[in-house]
Parts: structure tokens; C-alpha cells; sequence
């Protein structure tokens, strides 16, 4: 399933179902197949995922450090950071504007 996030802040961002269900699970936020994100809920999310994607790379450079066959399959993974990042710049975007993020509209 695609999932299309749409704000009047900035354009349209468009998500697999695998990256948006790891989003929301971030988010500790069930994921619906509508919904909006309001002013009010952006900055802690935004916090919350930009905490996560930081997570994500010190757990890979500490992977990638040990050496051996696990770096191959780190170098292989999807970062967080690099998929996620269309829908972060939204969610600022938003913020920034004070508008509401939404999807499945």
C-alpha cells in the first residue's frame, strides 16, 4: 500500500506501507488509513523522529565498526534517516507554516 502525505506547507510526499508503519510505530501512533497530524502534534513528532534516525545511525556505525560480515548487510539495510527525510522536511514544513500534515484525503 502507498500512502500520500499532503500539507499546504510544502509538496506531496508519497511512502510505501513498510516506511510509514516504521514511522508510526516511532510515533507510537496507530496507523490509519486516514488521518492528520495536527500543529499541535508536529514538534514533539518531529523531535521524536529526528531522536530515532540518530539512534539508527550510532547503532549502524557501531555495527560498521565491530567488522566482519555485519557491515555488508548494514551497507545493505535502508537507513531510516535517508527514507525518512522526504517526510521530516514536511513535517518542518508544516511546522514551520502552521499546518496540519494529512493523508488518505
Amino acid at each position: 500500500m502507498i500512502y500520500q502525505f499532503r500539507s499546504k506547507a510544502g509538496p506531496d510526499v508519497i511512502m510505501l506501507a513498510d516506511l510509514t508503519k516504521r514511522i508510526f510505530d516511532i510515533f507510537a501512533r496507530p496507523l490509519e488509513p486516514r488521518g492528520i497530524l495536527t500543529v499541535e502534534q508536529l514538534p514533539k513528532l518531529i523531535t521524536t523522529l529526528e531522536t530515532a534516525i540518530l539512534k539508527d545511525l550510532e547503532e549502524r556505525s557501531k555495527v560498521q565498526g565491530q567488522g566482519g560480515n555485519n557491515s555488508e548487510k548494514v551497507k545493505l539495510v535502508d537507513r531510516l534517516g535517508q527514507r525518512a527525510y522526504p517526510f521530516l522536511e514536511l513535517m518542518k514544513q508544516a511546522n514551520a507554516k502552521d499546518e496540519p500534515v494529512m493523508w488518505g484525503v
